[in-house]
């Protein structure tokens, strides 16, 4: 029997998810697995879609679907009711279960990097990336604040706030909005980035281009600088061991 998997958003051209498991099934001899790219307007009718398939055994979600999945699903993981995002389901007995794997990539990605004084965080961005940032944070016991064009709660400030205080008190800054993304290139979040020293680490989601204009400036600064393209392969890696369990 065929087995798919697959990945459902809205603009998938330059997915990295396919051609990762293609040729992960190709290693293991799964000749009878396949990793689809499903672009969909909307995922009004998800479960029919999915269902017309045939043989569908999980698939990843990514932008702009991973909270509006979680009203689709049978039950969710804790972590995905904190994060408030699903980028991984598994469908067994026609049960569909959600997970996120964005935090454990995060968290697995820099837990060698933190250096002694890396002890808090500022996150860029308020999404669901940003939310799964902020629990690998939580895991790691460290206090962090969301940057924002606006202030959305009691633990976010903005852009306009920011001063040199903010990169002492913080030293590690997260980017986990799309600004600097290809073929947008020539853009940045807009953070003072004078104040940043050789203290900070300054971590961009973003893999292409490999080294944003975020991290090129920061760089100029002494900051120690990484990009998401290890954070990517493990939350692939990631489900996969999920949906073994098959």
């Amino acid at each position: 029997m065929n087995l798919k998997f697959g990945l459902i958003g809205k603009k998938l051209s330059h997915s990295f998810s396919q051609r990762y498991f293609t040729e992960k099934f190709k290693q293991l001899n799964l000749n009878h697995y396949s990793y689809e790219l499903w672009e969909l307007e909307d995922i009004k009718n998800i479960r029919s879609f999915i269902d017309q398939q045939g043989n569908v055994r999980g698939f990843n979600v990514t932008i702009p679907y991973k909270k509006e999945i979680i009203s689709h699903l049978d039950s969710i993981t804790d972590e995905v009711k904190q994060i408030g995002a699903c980028n991984c389901v598994l469908i067994e007995n026609n049960q569909w279960i959600g997970y996120n794997t964005d935090w454990w990539g995060f968290y697995e990605m820099i837990k060698d990097e933190l250096e002694p004084h890396h002890t808090s965080a500022m996150i860029l961005g308020t999404g669901g990336a940003a939310n799964a940032v902020a629990y690998a944070f939580q895991q790691f016991k460290m206090p962090y604040v969301f940057v924002s064009r606006n202030k959305f709660h009691s633990q976010c400030i903005t852009y306009d706030d920011l001063n040199k205080m903010h990169f002492e008190k913080y030293p590690i800054i997260v980017n986990t909005t799309p600004l600097g993304m290809y073929p947008d290139i020539a853009s940045m979040p807009a953070i003072p980035i004078h104040y940043l020293s050789n203290k900070n680490f300054v971590i961009d989601l973003i893999y292409n281009p490999e080294k944003t204009l975020l991290l090129q400036e920061s760089e100029k600064q002494k900051a120690k600088i990484l990009n998401g393209l290890k954070m990517l392969y493990l939350q692939a890696e990631k489900s996969w061991y999920i949906w073994q369990k098959i």
